[in-house]
């Protein structure tokens, strides 16, 4: 393996708390505190000057749909996007066809993830069989065969009871439950968030209540277990209080943002446009300020995409019947830069620490440092540039994304994993 320079980049590692000009050095894949004198002139050069380079992005929330939904994504394709948008590690929910809840499919998808994925990719299992929410999954055969979270994201656990002894099961193998948090009796045939434009556009209205229950049963949960709960995609500002509340007595719980959710709020819809359709659903602009609040206090631990690919012809269909979701992998490092950098003024240093160090410590992953030693995962990125982003051109396999079309400020130049280039001047390596 070729051994890399980056000098003269803004080199941010939020583990190390390192924030200054300066230059990174690998050997083997790993980071090296320098190179001999003949080793860098052998090594490969990259002049970082005006970027940033920063550990590898972490996102713990994605849908790349293999096995059984290929038409959509593929491991491949989404590890692309992933490299595209600055990712060097993602962790795949288990709602694929058929669903991963038990070690068979687990063993497919990481014989795919080996021959296919150009960053790391890893696999989550089921909370329950089938996904259906009536028995557990085999919590630990799932563990044995490599998940690193337990969830049914898509669905939501309904039983109290279930849940309980999921997250009991699930502390005994030192596993993460990753919950979406949907209350379904509340949200039958809704498809977007209840309110006055709900009302205004004459749709079935999704209410705050139905997150803020199931957020509040996992608090309670997790503090009767003592497990570990993570909140996916939190979108009401009722739940980031309860999480306030929650943390502030101490509950193991944690929780994430996406860029979607902190950027676009349910105005947005009035066109009627399926690429504004996502479950949760967008909400108001006073939740959306209080997602911002939450990742400025902590109550919110991370971003995540919740990357969610559909075909043109599933989002070209009536509002009621198009599939929830959005990509987000290859826009999530800009958008989230304009709303939490430029227009809230958070240090960038934390920006990154939210997508980097912070989602590797919460699903026990490597990674997310610049350390001496470490894995060599590193993105590298231009703060300022300008460019338009077209979805239908990008390296994901869906185009289904409300950023198509639009100029976006900060752009991933060069992805790099284990000391290996896999992302440069606008293509895959």
């Amino acid at each position: 393996m070729s051994s890399l320079w980056i000098k003269n980049a803004r080199v941010i590692d939020p583990a190390s708390q390192r924030d200054a000009i300066g230059d990174l050095f690998v050997a083997d894949g790993k980071f090296v505190d320098s190179l001999s004198g003949a080793t860098k002139k052998r090594a490969k050069l990259i002049d970082a000057q005006g970027l940033v380079a920063c550990p590898g992005l972490i996102d713990v929330h994605v849908h790349f749909r293999e096995p059984g939904q290929t038409h959509k994504e593929t491991i491949g394709t989404g590890s692309r996007a992933a490299a595209a948008g600055g990712f060097t590690t993602v962790v795949c929910m288990p709602n694929t066809a058929p669903v991963a809840d038990n070690p068979g499919t687990i063993q497919l998808m990481n014989d795919v993830i080996r021959r296919d994925a150009v960053i790391r990719v890893h696999p989550t299992g089921c909370i329950t069989v089938g996904m259906k929410g009536d028995s557990l999954a085999p919590i630990g055969s799932l563990k044995r065969a490599g998940v690193v979270a337990i969830t049914d994201d898509g669905d939501c656990v309904q039983s109290n009871d279930l849940m309980r002894r999921a997250v009991e099961y699930a502390k005994m193998f030192d596993l993460p439950v990753m919950d979406h948090c949907q209350d379904q009796s509340m949200t039958q045939g809704a498809v977007m968030n209840e309110g006055v434009m709900s009302t205004r556009l004459g749709l079935r209205g999704w209410p705050n209540a139905a997150e803020d229950l199931i957020v509040a049963r996992n608090v309670i949960l997790s503090e009767y277990t003592g497990a570990h709960i993570h909140l996916q995609h939190i979108s009401s500002r009722f739940s980031v209080d309860i999480i306030r509340r929650a943390k502030q007595r101490g509950a193991r719980i944690t929780a994430e943002a996406t860029p979607h959710h902190i950027a676009l709020t349910d105005d947005l819809l009035a066109t009627y446009d399926t690429h504004f359709k996502m479950n949760p659903p967008l909400r108001t602009e006073v939740d959306r300020q209080a997602l911002i609040a939450g990742l400025r206090d902590g109550t919110l631990d991370i971003i995540a995409t919740d990357h969610a690919p559909h075909t043109d012809y599933e989002k070209d269909k009536e509002f009621d019947y198009a599939p929830n979701g959005i990509i987000g992998l290859e826009t999530a490092l800009p958008v989230t830069l304009d709303i939490l950098v430029r227009k809230n003024k958070f240090k960038l240093p934390f920006v990154i620490d939210l997508m980097t160090r912070r989602p590797a410590r919460l699903i026990n992953l490597p990674g997310g440092t610049l350390a001496l030693g470490a894995e060599a995962d590193i993105c590298i990125f231009d703060p300022a540039e300008k460019w338009l982003y077209d979805a239908k051109v990008g390296f994901s396999k869906s185009s289904n994304s409300p950023w198509s079309g639009q100029t976006l400020t900060g752009r991933v130049k060069t992805t790099i994993v284990g000391g290996r280039i896999v992302f440069s001047g606008g293509r895959i390596i």
